[in-house]
């Protein structure tokens, strides 16, 4: 995987509430010049596990289809903070290889304290659009890694200035996706790097969010990827 091709880590398919398939989804990335995309569609323990394995029927049935590699994750989504660990260990267990956290975004009614759960759990690898994340919170995020979210999803994107702010106090990673559900949301490249310019990233951290950071997170999913196998 080149350096130059972009990663989304948080993507939506028809498996929720998605407007494409998982395959048009990864054939339009494909087109724009990704060379990884995970798709995390909502979940909680109701469909947390129908989820993974259809998307590791993907993974497995169709692997050289598109250029790029799936990374099979779920995006626990309105789920209390005090299952939020419990339900990520479960969903890494079962076959998901990246966890996005559904953060306490100012256009939805997420549970005060999400965040927080989020980036204390070693299971969650992103805490995504966490417009309400606290100094602390991003701190915590920091201490162990966990990737926080900075959007070009519409509603989602308006405290972007605020979390990169944080962010860069702490010391948090940061990583652009898109949250992408229909096919005008995917990005490119370069467009991802001016969605972060304009989230008030310097150059040096629009490089982080857009390409190292990514890139260093689906290079560890990839050297310990399990066979992915029919189930």
């Amino acid at each position: 995987m080149e350096r130059a091709q972009r990663i989304d880590l948080h993507t939506h398919s028809i498996l929720s509430d998605g407007s494409l398939l998982p395959s048009e989804l990864l054939r339009r990335a494909s087109v724009l010049g990704h060379g990884a995309v995970a798709i995390t569609d909502h979940v909680d323990a109701s469909n947390m596990a129908e989820i993974i394995r259809a998307l590791r029927r993907v993974a497995e049935d169709q692997a050289e289809d598109f250029g790029l590699h799936l990374l099979v994750g779920v995006e626990l989504t309105h789920v209390a903070p005090m299952s939020i660990d419990r339900l990520a260990r479960r969903a890494k267990a079962i076959g998901a290889e990246i966890v996005v956290v559904h953060g306490e975004t100012i256009v939805e009614p997420v549970a005060p304290g999400t965040n927080r759960a989020a980036v204390s759990s070693l299971a969650v690898d992103v805490l995504a659009h966490p417009g309400f994340l606290t100094l602390e919170e991003a701190r915590l995020a920091a201490e162990r890694g966990c990737l926080i979210e900075i959007t070009a999803r519409q509603g989602h994107s308006l405290t972007n200035g605020y979390v990169a702010r944080l962010c860069r106090e702490a010391g948090a990673p940061m990583v652009l996706d898109t949250d992408a559900h229909d096919p005008s949301d995917l990005i490119t490249l370069e467009f991802a790097q001016r969605v972060a310019a304009g989230a008030g990233l310097t150059e040096e951290e629009v490089l982080a969010a857009t390409v190292t950071n990514p890139h260093a997170l689906v290079e560890r999913i990839l050297a310990r990827r399990r066979p992915l196998r029919w189930v």
